[in-house]
């Protein structure tokens, strides 16, 4: 499958995703969660959904299991809403690199206190 159609179907998935979860998943447990990528497999039979969520680490297990219950909610909205034969399963995935990104720039601020 050509990666501009590939492309297509992950903003597709992350876009629909987003709105399913804002709209039909109702659990206090999730809080607010954030969808920052979709990467779908060539053959759709997958789709990984790389996830945030704002808060304390406690809260990303906790919103990551709730996600992982509805999942099966979730991939039958997105069918309804997707052109496409195939509807791939969803994998969520938390997505750390905000995180990552915050220690990163924290050290490089430290080290350039240290240099002046």
């Amino acid at each position: 499958m050509s990666s501009v159609k590939i492309k297509r179907i992950n903003s597709s998935i992350l876009k629909e995703v987003t709105d399913i979860i804002q709209n039909s998943v109702k659990d206090p447990k999730l809080g607010f969660v954030t969808i920052t990528d979709v990467d779908v497999t060539n053959d759709l039979s997958y789709a990984k959904v790389y996830i945030s969520f704002l808060g304390k680490k406690e809260r990303n297990d906790a919103g990551l299991n709730v996600l992982n219950k509805a999942k099966g909610h979730i991939r039958s909205e997105l069918a309804k809403r997707l052109t496409t034969r195939k509807v791939p399963e969803l994998i969520f995935i938390l997505d750390d690199s905000l995180e990552k990104g915050n220690r990163i720039e924290s050290i490089l601020n430290e080290i350039s206190k240290e240099s002046e």
